[in-house]
């Protein structure tokens, strides 16, 4: 199977490697506007070879866009007008309300499967892929009624050997709960880290004084901006909800602080530590 990654990043270049090891892909041709990494990708074995879109869509038997959410829904329609009537498109991305919208007209519809398999780091670009990022992840398709059945039982095949747990979702609930569970984590630690950066001036403290807890809660504020701040524009009634309701709980939790209410502020971590039974059904 001849297959065209559009983004060589860290999910367009991961589920490169994952093709390649599974034996799925005889052919891996990547497209990606930053030269350099396309060059990179070509460099660590990722992707045979780059060509420009024209010659490698037509000739492609599955297409994955691994880009930006703004630049899916600009580019998807383009790419489902290029390719063959046999070929099945998938995109990545973390929203996929617009997305679906984009194309919910297009005459080749039912060659795309709208996904987002909920997996990734902190790290961005080529570099970033590896083998099993996608193991034992949840990945959602939306609007698997629109998609026709070779396409959808290809994009089935492929989430499989990618060892991902498949679920199924309509766009506007996928929008809704990932802003909830993934966008919000994601303002929060940016935040977080740009708090930090405002208040300690002298960078060699935070260095210094930076133990485990800071670490893994501001990770994510080190994610690529440029993937990001799309997901939260085309996200932004459910985030800022989300938004609304996380401010809420800071006040309240800074009024009880601020009050020396040792109290409130047990009731409210204690409140919170129910989390750890939602998680650890997983």
């Amino acid at each position: 199977m001849k297959v065209t990654i559009i983004g060589l990043g860290l999910i367009g270049g991961s589920m490169a490697i994952a093709l390649r090891k599974t034996g799925l892909a005889s052919e891996l041709i990547g497209i990606d506007l930053n030269e350099a990494n396309a060059t990179k990708a070509v460099e660590l074995g990722i992707v045979d070879k780059i060509l420009s879109a024209d010659i490698a869509l037509p000739q492609s038997d599955l297409v994955i866009l691994a880009i930006p959410v703004n630049a899916t829904c600009s580019y998807l329609p383009t790419v489902l007008d290029s390719v063959k009537p046999s070929a099945t498109v998938i995109d990545t991305g973390s929203t996929k309300n617009l997305i679906c919208k984009a194309v919910a007209n297009h005459a080749h519809r039912g060659q795309f499967v709208a996904s987002h398999p909920i997996a990734g780091t902190e790290y961005s670009g080529p570099e970033a892929a590896f083998f099993g990022l996608f193991d034992g992840k949840t990945n959602i398709i939306c609007e698997q009624e629109k998609s026709s059945e070779p396409s959808l039982a290809l994009a089935k095949r492929i989430f499989d050997a990618l060892k991902l747990k498949t679920i199924f979702m309509d766009p506007v609930g996928h929008d809704k709960h990932v802003a909830y569970v993934s966008h919000l984590s994601h303002v929060s630690s940016f935040l977080l880290g740009q708090t930090v950066l405002d208040m300690e001036k002298d960078e060699k403290n935070i260095f210094n004084l930076a133990g485990s807890g800071f670490a893994s809660t501001v990770r994510l504020a080190k994610s690529s901006p440029d993937m990001w701040a799309p997901i939260f524009e085309q996200n932004a009634e459910y985030l800022g909800h989300a938004l609304a309701e996380y401010i809420m709980h800071l006040q309240r939790f800074q009024y009880h602080l601020m009050k020396r209410d040792g109290n409130e502020l047990h009731k409210m971590l204690t409140k919170a530590n129910e989390i750890k039974r939602v998680l650890d059904l997983k």
